[in-house]
């Protein structure tokens, strides 16, 4: 896949991740194995016999895969279901695995009680090895499949033709709008710093998120048009700041850059289904904000790649 279509299929999956059921995120889980293994056992309940402790089976690997995707906070839950399929496949399968593979649909990370609970298990049943699969393993696999396999994973067209350069104003309207709606109350911005040209090597933005950055800047003042154009003469100033204070939330809680881009695209977007020409608007809005430094950070006065900073150079 090119550099669009890895983006629109990654927004796609974080999307549809964000609230799907445990039966669904299994279901995903047994077509991204069976298209990637041709070994993988996808393992259905049957009568009394349950599914014996696996949701899963990578036979030439000797792995067993149990999925679970929590649609509550409740960590009691998720711990349960952890040592319930650990037991029951030691119980029942202690013979035909060597690993025992957790599949949990959670974006931000293992939570850390769960990580105790495994590292745990991990002590007690070597050398059985115990592993996680999470956001970063699902991503990776998913692209290792073609163009074709990835649309029949995600249900979605991931069209190849580029669409960017027939984007207007009216198609960013509509997300502007959404913004606006959601804009928090807060005191006013301060005085912005100028535009650093070496922005994008400071906050260390390098692939696809430099790209799509790149990308939106080109089209940028299509919504510096917009604001310029409604009643309200402060409206870009105040959507403005709960963009920045949610960007300052979301930075708070990682210093990712991917998993922040992702977070800013998903505040633009909300829950629906993102099309190829909704991911540009976003890429165009995030890049209007980068260039007004509401979001990542502003280069020290001096800073250039390769410079220490404080060095006077």
């Amino acid at each position: 896949m090119d550099f669009t279509q890895r983006m629109l299929a990654r927004l796609t999956l974080r999307t549809q991740l964000a609230d799907m059921p445990g039966e669904r995120f299994e279901q995903l889980i047994h077509q991204l194995l069976s298209l990637l293994h041709p070994d993988f056992v996808a393992v259905r309940t049957h009568g009394n016999l349950g599914d014996m402790g696996a949701d899963g089976l990578l036979l030439w690997k000797r792995e067993l895969w149990a999925c679970y995707s929590p649609q509550t906070e409740d960590m009691s839950k998720v711990k349960a279901k952890f040592r319930s399929d650990l037991d029951k496949a030691l119980a029942k399968r202690p013979d035909s695995f060597d690993t025992f593979r957790f599949a949990i649909n959670d974006l931000k990370g293992v939570h850390p009680e769960l990580s105790v609970l495994m590292a745990e298990a991990q002590e007690k049943l070597r050398p059985l090895r115990v592993l996680s699969y999470g956001w970063h393993h699902l991503w990776n696999d998913v692209m290792r499949l073609d163009q074709m396999a990835a649309e029949d994973l995600l249900g979605c067209e991931l069209p190849v033709q580029e669409k960017t350069y027939g984007l207007g104003l009216t198609d960013l309207e509509v997300l502007l709008a959404r913004l606006g709606d959601q804009r928090r109350t807060a005191e006013p911005l301060a005085a912005l710093a100028d535009v650093n040209k070496y922005k994008l090597e400071w906050n260390r933005l390098t692939g696809d998120v430099r790209d799509a950055l790149i990308q939106g800047i080109k089209q940028s003042h299509l919504v510096e048009a917009y604001y310029a154009g409604i009643a309200s003469p402060d409206e870009g100033d105040q959507v403005a700041q709960g963009f920045r204070v949610y960007y300052d939330q979301t930075r708070g809680k990682t210093d990712n850059q991917e998993k922040l881009w992702s977070a800013l695209q998903e505040y633009i977007l909300g829950n629906a289904n993102p099309s190829l020409g909704s991911m540009y608007c976003a890429w165009i809005v995030i890049a209007y904000f980068f260039q007004r430094c509401d979001v990542f950070d502003v280069p020290p006065d001096g800073w250039a790649p390769g410079v220490a900073v404080g060095s006077g150079a």
